[in-house]
């Protein structure tokens, strides 16, 4: 099997041997393939017949300027990374065009692990955007019916689950953790069956004491109890024709479940003091995130009315069984927020991309969605990063460039912090040891030590960038 092709850095600059030298560094130091432009007309050709992965361009160019060709690109193209050299007299225009959507800059005289350090980077913002705009092409009409983002193989069986569920009449048990998406399931079943051109009725079961649930769910008649000065229709009633929801089921006493069966059962319900009751036709959906067969186990839930719901269960999957769908959920999110605030052209950087694949989310899809929400609003400027996604009060611990392999890892040393806090703070200080060990044995030189380490130059780049060590500390003299 050949090896794959080297990523391709286009560089432009109207020096003949700024030229020579940059794809010599290139090709011999970074492994990239380099294609050479002598002024940004001709980079444009280049571009259009085939995209690089980056690109590398001076400012000061006779014709079309460095800052023109960084515009010009945006349009053309806005997945490409592009770095600006400056010399003598350009460093405030490097700084307005980072403003206009440059992504880095290098001054001349260069220093060779400076460039290759940027042009890493650029390259993996580039795969990265490219890879969400590819997966977002790809995003089925289908799946913008159901409400749901994503292309995983996991969401891809619920999805098709739903849709096969969605023709039948059956009552559906809804399961998954809070934040996976389980109203959204019920209301694509809704909308996807006979009955969608109906109002579908949703009750939040957890809200409602006990004789407002039942009065609300079956109706009464007036002077049923206290206070009932007049008939009321009950919600089934309403929703005849239609779906209900029954949203967190778990929480309904035992004795409106005894009701509730009669209802599965005969398809009729009995409004408070009335005698008579009244067929219905109404499909019934309910949700939980709770273990209905230990509630079973401890007598709070009735074990024939389970049977009766669980006709057909679909669990939605947690966010970490659809680790993959996050880059694509992260650009929904952004994308909606961002035209809601009028806050234009954000993007996620490489790095908020990572953290956020990285990231434990106990919270699932809802909690990634109030993440990018917070971080729209209060992101200010046009590139959200890592800093811009969490509470500044639960940062990374900061540890020194030279740390040693800590000699104390027992779990008395961890013992206020919760489970996960404690073991991100101990892989922190694992890695930070581990990388500034692996520099200090090759005097700082970072090919070397990813080589020593059996990792790829950019992966250890990368881990280095997320641990905050700088290679030029441990380089001698």
């Amino acid at each position: 099997m050949s090896p794959s092709k080297p990523p391709c850095i286009l560089v432009v600059d109207d020096d003949l041997d700024m030229l020579a030298f940059l794809a010599k560094m290139l090709t011999r130091k970074g492994g990239y393939e380099v294609a050479v432009a002598r002024c940004a007309e001709e980079a444009l050709d280049k571009v259009q017949t085939e995209p690089p992965a980056a690109i590398l361009t001076d400012i000061k160019m006779p014709g079309m300027s460095g800052l023109a060709f960084l515009q010009r690109m945006r349009t053309l193209d806005p997945a490409v990374t592009t770095v600006l050299m400056t010399g003598h007299g350009t460093i405030e225009m490097a700084v307005q065009a980072l403003k206009d959507g440059a992504y880095d800059f290098v001054e001349k005289p260069f220093d060779n692990e400076r460039i290759l350090y940027a042009l890493d980077r650029a390259v993996e913002r580039t795969r990265l955007m490219r890879e969400n705009a590819r997966l977002q092409d790809q995003l089925s009409e289908q799946e913008y019916v159901c409400g749901f983002v994503g292309r995983s193989r996991r969401l891809q069986q619920t999805l098709e689950l739903l849709h096969r569920v969605a023709r039948s009449n059956v009552t559906v048990l809804i399961q998954g953790e809070s934040g996976t998406g389980k109203e959204l399931a019920a209301k694509a079943l809704h909308r996807l069956s006979q009955r969608g051109n109906r109002p579908m009725i949703t009750v939040n079961c957890p809200a409602l004491p006990e004789h407002i649930l039942e009065s609300e769910l079956f109706g009464y008649r007036r002077g049923a109890f206290t206070g009932a000065d007049r008939d009321k229709t009950g919600l089934f009633v309403e929703a005849d024709g239609s779906t209900i929801l029954l949203d967190e089921i778990a929480d309904i006493p035992v004795s409106v479940q005894t009701k509730l069966l009669r209802v599965l059962q005969e398809k009729e319900v009995q409004p408070l003091g009335q005698n008579r009751t009244f067929g219905v036709d109404v499909r019934v959906i309910a949700s939980t995130n709770q273990d209905l067969e230990a509630k079973i186990r401890r007598g709070e839930f009735r074990e024939d009315l389970f049977y009766r719901l669980k006709v057909m269960t679909v669990t939605m999957p947690s966010l970490a069984a659809i680790a993959s769908d996050i880059p694509l959920l992260a650009q929904h999110f952004l994308d909606r927020y961002s035209c809601e605030y009028g806050r234009g052209h954000l993007e996620f950087s490489t790095e908020a991309l990572q953290s956020l694949i990285q990231h434990n989310w106990p919270g699932n899809v809802r909690e990634l969605q109030n993440t990018i929400n917070r971080s729209v609003l209060l992101c200010g400027h046009s590139v959200i990063e890592p800093a811009d996604l969490w509470d500044e009060a639960d940062p990374l611990p900061e540890l020194a460039a030279t740390a040693d392999f800590p000699d104390n890892m027992a779990a008395a040393s961890f013992e206020q912090l919760s489970y996960q806090k404690a073991k991100n703070t101990l892989l922190h200080r694992f890695n930070a040891a581990y990388l500034s060990q692996a520099l200090r044995s090759s005097s700082g030189n970072v090919t070397a030590a990813a080589r020593a380490c059996g990792m790829e130059r950019q992966a250890f780049q990368r881990l280095l960038r997320r641990h905050n060590i700088d290679s030029r500390s441990f380089r001698d003299g």
